[in-house]
């Protein structure tokens, strides 16, 4: 029977035909047919500019629907923002533009994507717009609800989207044809495909971030704008160390997450170099930069001269100043969009970064006036809050009559600690006050700088800074590749007393790994009489890498076979020299002198298994509470066939390093009394 013949058997009139008031069997079809369409479900996406391409970025699922929410309730319309990303960016709806809050940034794109299509230099999908993706889904709609595809729509670029079947659905590019009636587009070429639904692209989409903060820290760079090989910014490499953070607090800290006693910490950059670089300084090093190997010399001109600004008095004071203002202004801006955030500071440095961070906490006052160290300490006199002010100063050389000629220049005594005998002669000082004057600021720039073994000579060369004061106390200081203890040496500091301590900070942990060329130790300066090896930072793994433990087997069974081979020849040769015995004694007490030996050798073996046993733990001062302060990382082993290949890279390792990130949570963490699922051997 036929198709047609079936179809009018079911239609012959003795079929019960149906009542005025229900369906007709067609409107049937297209109810059925109208059910088996659902609207799409639209996600957020974002644009950001990476390598002058554009890229579109999804947002996590839990800032997806906080802005789907608010699209749908229209009260972030109207220049209303919705905070996303942790708090971190701001998204106005009405703009449909994404704004950093804690950092300057271009601000990026948003868009409520349902729509999208493959790229030609790539395998990501690109968002269509949101007007243009409605116009796709009615469309689509219209094929479903009535079985009609093939439909073709051309999009405003001129573009030309054919919808196949619900699996087949492609994009073709313009490409025109000229005839006498002008150029109209054509479907040649390679087709794209087009996917309907966020959920039917290769993306990864996160779940999102715990809404507690229990911590707050804020990093600070090194030299230059880029802290990494792929010449990224402080942001981005601080997004990847918050990123490891949380994957590390779920495996790490997986009980206390689940019993809800943990949420996340929070990792904020802050950036001096483009303050620094915009007082026009890069204009006048233009102007003496020679024209030869221009891109080596901007270089040059752009990250390893940070170092010489810094050790600058006039730089110096805008590096401080920026770094310091900054940590205030972002802390200030986190504790009124985090009303009730009642967790510790701590602050983290990379490089010269490290560095700045040294000399801010050094040069800090307690806040209760507890700023006297304990007995044996030594005292700061970089803050220059307490010291005589100009007018007394000119008072003690009997000069005050030349106060009034300095007040009207408005010149104070970090500016006076800079004039020159000419600066002083234009002034109308006379020759014999301008001498008096220069000697006597000479003379307190070297003696306001302790000497000696018994002083921590932070400020040599800087005096003329003052550092800026923090307005809270950081809990913790990690510095990471720290040129610290080379800086301190060369400005004359030979020991750093085991009583000195940070005035706000109780904490200090010095992370580098081996192969860095700008990493050194600090235990050596307060403990310079022993030699001992720095803290080995533990395996996020729960193990040394397996080169570093064949190594050590190595190493040990060299040194077994070595005491094995010294004890044979020993006991040859004591035979050999041993008085002979008489005969009635060989049966039974010959060897008595060979188990002697033996059971000594047993004890000898024992007693330094003990004395290992009980080896006191090496006390290297109050600086990080008594305890450890220098801890190195694990080379991987690819790193240790050359040492000298993977140096740049090891100093920049820090912001993808597992072993440094869970060290960081750990020292957070314990400050609270949570510690990790299992410790780390």
């Amino acid at each position: 029977m036929s198709s047609a013949e079936s179809r009018q058997e079911q239609l012959s009139p003795s079929a019960p035909s149906p009542a005025p008031s229900s369906c007709s069997s067609f409107e049937l079809i297209d109810m059925d047919a109208a059910s088996l369409y659902e609207p799409v479900s639209p996600h957020w996406f974002y644009c950001k500019i990476i390598d002058s391409k554009e890229t579109w970025i999804p947002f996590n699922t839990e800032d997806s629907q906080q802005l789907e929410e608010a699209y749908d309730s229209g009260k972030y319309c109207n220049g209303r923002a919705v905070p996303t990303d942790g708090g971190r960016y701001d998204v106005h709806l009405g703009e449909r533009m994404r704004y950093a809050v804690y950092w300057d940034e271009l601000p990026s794109e948003v868009r409520r994507c349902t729509w999208f299509y493959k790229g030609d230099k790539d395998n990501k999908y690109v968002p269509y717009s949101e007007s243009f993706s409605q116009v796709l889904e009615e469309t689509y709609m219209l094929a479903v609800t009535l079985d009609e595809w093939k439909k073709k729509l051309e999009s405003p670029n001129r573009e030309i989207i054919i919808l196949h079947n619900p699996k087949l659905m492609v994009h073709y590019q313009p490409i025109a044809t000229s005839d006498e009636w002008g150029s109209t587009p054509t479907e040649q070429g390679r087709p794209r495909t087009v996917k309907r639904g966020v959920e039917n692209i290769s993306v990864d989409i996160h779940c999102g971030e715990p809404l507690q903060i229990d911590h707050l820290v804020f990093v600070v760079h090194g030299i230059g704008p880029a802290c990494d090989l792929r010449f990224r910014s402080i942001v981005q490499c601080v997004n990847d160390f918050r990123s490891v953070s949380l994957s590390l607090l779920q495996t790490h800290f997986k009980k206390a997450q689940e019993n809800q006693q943990i949420g996340r910490v929070e990792f904020l950059p802050v950036n001096w170099h483009s303050p620094l670089h915009s007082t026009g300084v890069d204009v006048d090093l233009q102007r003496i930069t020679l024209p030869s190997i221009n891109r080596l010399r901007h270089f040059t001109n752009d990250t390893i001269l940070d170092v010489f600004f810094y050790n600058s008095p006039t730089y110096c004071q805008t590096i401080v100043d920026t770094v310091a203002s900054e940590m205030n202004r972002i802390y200030t801006l986190f504790l009124q969009r985090n009303p009730d955030f009642k967790g510790g500071v701590s602050i983290a440095g990379h490089s010269l970064g490290s560095l700045i961070l040294f000399d801010i906490l050094t040069n800090q006052k307690d806040s209760f006036g507890d700023n006297e160290n304990e007995k044996g300490a030594h005292n700061i006199v970089m803050d220059q809050g307490d010291m005589p002010t100009l007018e007394e100063d000119l008072k003690k050389l009997q000069l005050s009559e030349f106060f009034n000629i300095f007040e009207k220049e408005k010149v104070d005594k970090e500016a006076l600690a800079l004039c020159t005998d000419r600066d002083l002669q234009e002034m109308g000082i006379p020759l014999g006050p301008r001498k008096k004057i220069l000697n006597y600021f000479r003379t307190r720039k070297n003696s306001e700088c302790c000497s000696g073994d018994d002083c921590l000579d932070i400020g040599i060369g800087q005096v003329s800074v003052k550092y800026p004061r923090l307005i809270y106390k950081p809990e913790i200081f990690f510095a990471f590749g720290s040129p610290i203890g080379m800086f301190l040496t060369v400005r004359g500091l030979r020991r750093i007393h085991p009583s000195y301590k940070f005035p706000t900070c109780k904490g200090f942990f010095n992370i580098y790994h081996p192969f860095d060329p700008v990493a050194y130790r600090i235990e050596p300066m307060i403990v310079p009489e022993i030699e001992f090896e720095p803290m080995l930072i533990p395996h996020h793994k729960g193990r040394k890498r397996m080169h570093l433990e064949l190594r050590e087997g190595l190493t040990r069974m060299s040194m077994d076979l070595k005491n094995n081979l010294l004890g044979s020849l020993r006991m040859a040769w004591k035979s050999f020299t041993r008085a002979p015995y008489p005969a009635l004694q060989a049966s039974g007490k010959a060897e008595e002198p060979e188990a002697e030996c033996d059971s000594s050798s047993e004890k000898a073996s024992e007693t330094l298994e003990a004395v290992k046993e009980e080896v006191p733990p090496i006390n290297v001062g109050m600086l990080n509470g008594g305890q450890r302060i220098d801890y190195v990382l694990q080379e991987k082993p690819i790193e240790s066939f050359n040492e000298y290949l993977f140096a740049l890279q090891s100093h920049l390792c820090y912001w993808e390093s597992e072993d440094t990130v869970l060290l960081v949570l750990k020292e957070i963490y314990q400050t609270q009394g949570i510690f990790l699922d299992q410790p780390l051997q």
